[in-house]
C-alpha cells in the first residue's frame, strides 16, 4: 500500500496532540496534590517521558508491534532499535510515523499510574519501577491489543483471536494504569495522616489547565487512533467531545445533589472521566452511544471516587476511580451500544447483537486488570523490599519536593531579596532561615 500525505500529516499531527497530554497531565496532577510536592508530582511524569521514550526506542516497539512470537502475548525481537522501519511503511503510514504515535500511548500509560502514590513516592524508585513495569506489563499489553495481523505479521490474542474492540486504548492504557495504581497504592501504603487530614488540591487553576490539555490532547488520542484521515477519525472525533461534554455535567449533577455545591475541581474530574470511557468505544459507537457513556461514567466515576475511603486504600489522585473504574465502563459499554453503522458487522446488545461481544469485552478488560495487577503488585514488592519505594516520614512531612528534588514550585517570600539582593549572596546581618520563615504570611512557609 502506498504512503499517503495526508494520512501521514494527520498521524503526525496526532502524535504531537497526544505528547501534549503528559505535560497536561503533570499540571493535571501536580494541581491536585498538595504545594510541597507538586514539583516531584510533575517530575514523575516528565521522567515517564524521558525513560519510557529511550525503551521504546531501544526494544518497546519491537515487543508490542513486531511479528507475534508467543501465543500472541508478545512481538518478537526483529525491529529492535527500530531496524526496518526507516524504510518501512505500516498501512499508508511510514512506519516511523506509527511507532511514534503509538509511544506517546506508552509514554502517558506510565505517567498516569504516579497518580496513585502521590506525596510518598522516591523518585528514583519511581523511575525503576517505570521502566520495568513499562517492559513486563505495558509493551506486551499493547501487543495484546493493538498489533493486528497483517499480510505476513501475526499480532496479539486480543485484537486478532478474542477480536475484541478497543478503538484507542481503554484496556491498554486505562484499565492497565488504574490496575496498576492500585496495586501500588496496596504496596506503598497510605500516606501520613489520611484519612483523618486534609489534602485537597493546593492549585485548582492548574488542575483547570492541565485538564483542558488533555481534552485537547485526546482528540489526537482517539481520532487520531483511526490511523488515517478519513471518516472514522471523524467519528471518534466527534464522539469523543460529545462523551466528554455529557460526563462534565453528569458529574456535576451527583455532586450538586450529594456536596450541594458543583466543583470546578468537579468539571475537571469529569471531563477525564468521559475522555476515559470513550476512548475504546470512539470508534464503534454513534454519538448518541456516547453521550450515554459519557453520561453514565461521568456519575460512576464520581461514586466511584468514594470507594477509596470506604475499603481503606489511598489513591491519592483518584487514578483506581476515574481510570479503572472508567475504562471498564467504557469497554464493557461497548457491549451494548455498539452499531454496525459505525463498524462494520458489529452489533451490541441494544442494537439485537447479543451477548456475545459484551463477552469479548469482559474478558478483554479482567484479563488486562489481573495481569496488570499482579505483576504490578510483584514489581513494586521488590522494590520496597530492595530499595525502598517511599519517602523516610520526615521527608513526607517536610515535602518531596525540597527533601528529594532541593527546589519548591512556589517562592513566597524571595530569598534575593530579604537575604542580600544578590542571588546567592550571603545574608546580611540578622537575617536567617528563622526570621525568614516567621516573616512570610501565615500558612506560606
Amino acid at each position: 500500500m502506498e504512503i499517503n500525505s495526508g494520512d501521514t500529516a494527520w498521524i503526525l499531527a496526532s502524535s504531537a496532540l497526544v505528547l501534549l497530554m503528559t505535560p497536561g497531565l503533570a499540571l493535571f496532577y501536580g494541581g491536585m496534590t498538595r504545594a510541597k510536592s507538586v514539583l516531584n508530582m510533575m517530575m514523575m511524569s516528565f521522567g515517564a517521558l524521558g525513560l519510557v521514550t529511550v525503551l521504546w526506542m531501544l526494544y518497546g516497539y519491537s515487543l508490542a508491534f513486531d511479528d507475534d512470537a508467543f501465543g500472541g502475548l508478545v512481538g518478537g525481537l526483529g525491529k529492535i532499535g527500530l531496524k526496518g522501519t526507516l524504510t518501512g511503511v505500516s498501512g499508508t503510514l511510514p512506519e516511523t510515523v506509527f511507532a511514534s504515535f503509538q509511544l506517546m500511548f506508552a509514554v502517558i500509560t506510565v505517567a498516569l499510574i504516579s497518580g496513585a502514590i502521590a506525596d510518598r513516592a522516591k523518585f528514583g524508585a519511581w523511575m525503576i519501577f517505570a521502566g520495568v513495569w513499562a517492559t513486563l506489563v505495558y509493551f506486551p499489553v499493547a501487543h495484546w491489543v493493538f498489533a493486528f495481523d497483517g499480510d505476513t505479521t501475526q499480532g496479539g490474542w486480543i485484537a486478532n483471536d478474542l477480536q475484541a474492540l478497543d478503538f484507542a486504548g481503554g484496556t491498554a492504557v486505562h484499565i492497565n494504569a488504574g490496575a496498576a495504581g492500585l496495586a501500588l497504592a496496596l504496596v506503598l501504603g497510605k500516606r501520613k495522616g489520611w484519612p483523618r487530614e486534609s489534602f485537597k488540591p493546593h492549585n485548582l487553576p492548574l488542575v483547570l489547565l492541565g485538564a483542558g490539555l488533555l481534552w485537547f490532547g485526546w482528540f489526537g488520542f482517539n481520532a487520531g487512533s483511526a490511523v488515517a484521515a478519513n471518516n472514522t477519525a471523524g467519528i471518534a472525533f466527534i464522539n469523543t467531545q460529545v462523551a466528554t461534554a455529557a460526563a462534565v455535567l453528569s458529574w456535576l449533577v451527583i455532586e450538586k445533589v450529594r456536596d450541594k455545591h458543583a466543583t470546578t475541581l468537579g468539571a475537571a474530574s469529569g471531563a477525564v472521566a468521559g475522555l476515559v470511557a470513550i476512548t475504546p468505544a470512539c470508534g464503534s459507537v454513534n454519538p448518541v452511544g456516547a453521550l450515554i457513556i459519557g453520561l453514565l461514567a461521568g456519575a460512576v466515576c464520581a461514586l466511584a471516587v468514594g470507594l477509596k475511603y470506604r475499603l481503606g486504600f489511598d489513591d491519592s489522585l483518584d487514578v483506581v476511580g476515574v481510570h479503572l473504574v472508567g475504562g471498564l465502563a467504557g469497554s464493557l459499554l461497548i457491549g451494548l451500544l455498539a452499531t454496525d453503522t459505525v463498524v462494520a458487522d458489529t452489533n451490541g446488545l441494544f442494537y439485537g447483537g447479543g451477548l456475545g461481544l459484551l463477552g469479548k469485552q469482559a474478558v478483554a478488560s479482567f484479563a488486562v486488570l489481573g495481569y496488570s495487577f499482579v505483576v504490578t503488585y510483584i514489581i513494586g514488592f521488590i522494590i520496597k523490599k530492595t530499595i525502598g519505594f517511599r519517602v523516610d516520614e520526615e521527608a513526607e512531612i517536610e515535602g518531596i519536593d525540597t527533601a528529594v528534588h532541593a527546589e519548591s514550585a512556589y517562592d513566597f517570600v524571595s530569598g534575593s531579596s530579604l537575604r542580600s539582593g544578590v542571588v546567592g549572596g550571603p545574608a546580611p546581618a540578622g537575617i536567617n532561615d528563622q526570621s525568614v520563615r516567621e516573616a512570610a504570611p501565615a500558612g506560606k512557609e
